[in-house]
Order: structure tokens, then sequence, then C-alpha cells
């Protein structure tokens, strides 16, 4: 197979940041392919954390190239900031790093609009106030402004005055500001020229790579769930968070993906507003909290927890596709006496197994008790390796959801993963 697309099959925050890393030096060239700087995939090796918000996780694998592509809404700045982080870990980005001169650019005014909705609103989305939306708008309405526009001065004021005319009524109504066509293309083009040498024809290297026979990571952000088509609309993200997302997004064909890996973590979480069926406003959502460090990687917001949702999962399973799922935080369920299962909803004296169109803040979840344990996980490093009590939950997500858990994370660290193996089918990470 060419492309390995990996996902988030809840609500985001699944730890997809640690599974492409564990996967990513298998690969030849990872590439993510959605979302923007609200994504924040956090990465902890030898105990030190670190979180990226638009390069891809397998940056740290010095032989593995990344890609930023042509589906992800970029923000200059903090992909600058990133990128200087980096060097300042000693981590080279030079000729490993390249960025989709067809991706669009975040403009101020995007995150202005983006914060004066949300505090404008009576039903506020929950949004990172990162100005993804109005980007994202400003891509379908065909007025956007692009990467590769960074580095033309006079189109990029050209574009610039056009956008704005088109957001200045937007802002007034909300109350707000814009700068000037003048002020942000001086900016932005200082960014633009210190990242010229990373913007590139970047779906052109990723189909040069397939052609080689090379091996492509494809990475998501956000999860199903918070799909724009199949997650909880109206509250979910602007793109397409899904496996078929990756073809648009990377600019490859279907053919050219052989497996779908979903991220899912051994409970659920949920930023922002929303329906979410299976939230524990309790001590124990709290303990899950407190456990698992449930706080927003970009915003610092504590996420909302609750049990695991098996018809969430198993709608991911089937929109994506999936062929494995990789479960993470297995270690924060430790020391629970007793663990609940949603297996399915009721609504309107109905029983569902998967989640309706809409009204899914009046289903009633439909839990089922399993036994929990009190055995530390950390050291385990094989399925067989863990409690008779975990490995029981393991089976129950399989037989439920209808797909085989590979990967399972048992702490923060690289090295806290249980049963980690090729996702491209070989035996062992490629020497190359």
């Amino acid at each position: 197979m060419s492309a390995v697309v990996v996902v988030g099959a809840q609500w985001g925050d699944e730890g997809k940041g640690k599974v492409v890393d564990l996967y990513a030096p298998y690969a030849d060239l990872v590439v993510r392919y959605a979302g923007g700087a609200n994504a924040g995939h956090t990465l902890v090796v030898g105990g030190e954390k670190l979180i990226l918000h638009l390069i891809p996780s397998g940056i740290l694998h010095e032989r593995t190239r990344c890609i930023v592509g042509q589906g992800t809404v970029i923000d200059p700045g903090v992909l600058l900031r990133e990128i200087e982080a980096l060097h300042a870990r000693g981590v080279p980005t030079e000729e490993r790093l390249l960025v989709s001169q067809r991706a669009h650019v975040v403009l101020p005014h995007h995150k202005s609009i983006d914060e004066l909705r949300e505090k404008k609103s009576n039903e506020a989305i929950g949004t990172t106030k990162r100005g993804i939306g109005p980007c994202y708008e400003d891509k379908v309405a065909r007025r956007g402004l692009r990467m590769g526009d960074l580095l033309d001065g006079t189109r990029l004021r050209d574009k610039l005055e056009a956008n704005l005319e088109c957001w200045r009524p937007v802002a007034a109504d909300l109350g707000g500001t814009l700068p000037t066509a003048e002020d942000i293309a001086a900016h932005y083009s200082g960014l633009g020229e210190a990242l010229r040498e990373v913007i590139s024809d970047a779906g052109a290297v990723v189909r040069a790579s397939i052609r080689d026979g090379e091996k492509i990571l494809l990475e998501g952000a956000q999860g199903t769930m918070l799909d724009i088509d199949n997650g909880t609309y109206p509250y979910v993200t602007s793109s397409s968070a899904v496996a078929g997302g990756a073809c648009a997004g990377a600019g490859i064909g279907p053919t050219h993906i052989g497996r779908a890996i979903g991220i899912a973590k051994a409970y659920t979480t949920r930023v922002g507003g929303g329906p979410f069926p299976t939230e524990l406003d309790d001590e124990t959502g709290q303990q899950l909290r407190d456990a698992g460090a449930e706080y927003g990687s970009t915003t610092g917001r504590p996420r909302r927890c609750g049990w695991l949702d098996l018809v969430a999962l198993r709608h991911a399973v089937t929109v994506n596709g999936l062929d494995e799922i990789a479960i993470t935080k297995l270690d924060v369920l430790t020391a629970l006496p007793a663990l609940e299962v949603c297996v399915a909803y009721e609504l309107d004296g109905r029983r569902l197994s998967h989640p309706p169109y809409e009204r899914l803040d009046a289903v009633r979840p439909i839990y089922e008790t399993l036994e929990g344990w009190d055995e530390e996980l950390s050291g385990c490093r094989s399925r067989d390796d863990l409690p008779t009590a975990a490995q029981a939950y393991l089976a129950r997500i399989e037989r439920e959801v209808g797909c085989r858990v590979g990967v399972v994370s048992v702490g923060p660290d690289r090295e806290d993963t249980a049963d980690l193996c090729d996702p491209f089918g070989l035996s062992a990470p490629s020497t190359r």
C-alpha cells in the first residue's frame, strides 16, 4: 500500500500526535491534510512535552519528511514560531518540511471575526478563536488567500483589499473594526519571505513520492464527530476530518490509500459546545479530567469528560472505513472500581445503535458495566501484559464496533505503548 490515513475517531483530542509519532519511523513522508492551528498534537518524548499545531507529528524523526497539505489553513506566524521552536530544540526542518502553496492563509481579521462571533452569539460553537471557520468561509466563497500569494506583494495587496471589503460589514455589525490591507500586507509579506523556502507545490511532491513507492502517512486533525459533514452539526469544525478528506487535503486519489486507522481514547472527551451523551458532570468526570490531564493543548480549556461512547465510535468505524483502532489513555481508567460503556442510545422509546441525524442532546445513553482494575499499566508492552479486566475491556470494544484494536497507549510517553506494529504491514521500522 502507498498511504495509511490516521484519523480521530471521537470529538478530537484522541492522542493522534502520539500515534503518528509512533508510526512515523515506518513512513517516508507524513502529510497533515486538514484543519489549522485549532488542533494541538501533543508529543511526550523522554518526559519532555512538545505541542505542534500545524507541523506533522513525524517531524521529530529526522529521516522522515513532512508536509502541511493543501487542505489545511495556515496561520503563517504560528507556523514560523513552530519551526523556530523546533530549531531551538535541535530538530532540523531544512529539506524535511514543505507547505502547500495551495493551503489557505488565516488572516488577522479571521481571528477577530471568530472571537467577536463567539462573544456575541447566544449559541456559541465553542471555537478556539483561531480564525479557522472564517478562513474556510473565504475558501469556499472563492475569495481566500493562499500561501503562494504571500510571495507576490502586489497580488497579496490586491487580494487582501477585495477580501476585506467582504468582511468590513460583518465586523461593523459585530461591533469591531478591521486593519487595512496595507498593514496586513506589510506584515504577511515578511512572513511569506521568511517561509519562502518551505512553500511549494506540495501535492506534486506527495504524488511523486507515491510513484516512487514510498510510504505515506496521512495525519488528520480534530475527530470524526467534529467533521463538517459527518459530525454533530453545527457543533463541528469547518473541514473534513474523516478519512475521505485525506484525498482532497493531500492532493491524491483514493486508490492510493490502503488502510485507515482510527484513534480513540479509552473514555470520551469533548471541548466546546454541543451534545455529549456520556458526559459526566460529577466526581468521576473530574477524576478522568485530572488523571488524563484533560485540558486543551491549544486553549488550555478543561475538556468535558465522560464514559466511552461506543455508539459514536461505531459511527466512526463505518464512516471512515476503519481497519484498526488505536486506543489511547487506557491507564487513565486504572483504579476506577467499575467502568461504564455506552452500547446504545434510547430516543423516544427506540434503541439506536448509531447516532441520530439530530436531537443527539435528547438521547439517553444505555450503559453496560464492566470490571475495573488497579494494576499499573505503564510497563505493559503487549496486550497479554495487561490485567485481565483491561483485556476484557478492549475485547468488548472490538465486539461492539466491529473493528480490531491495535496499538494501546498506557501512558503519555512515547515508550508507554503496547502492541506497536508497522502500520504498513512490516515487522520493524524502515532503516532506509
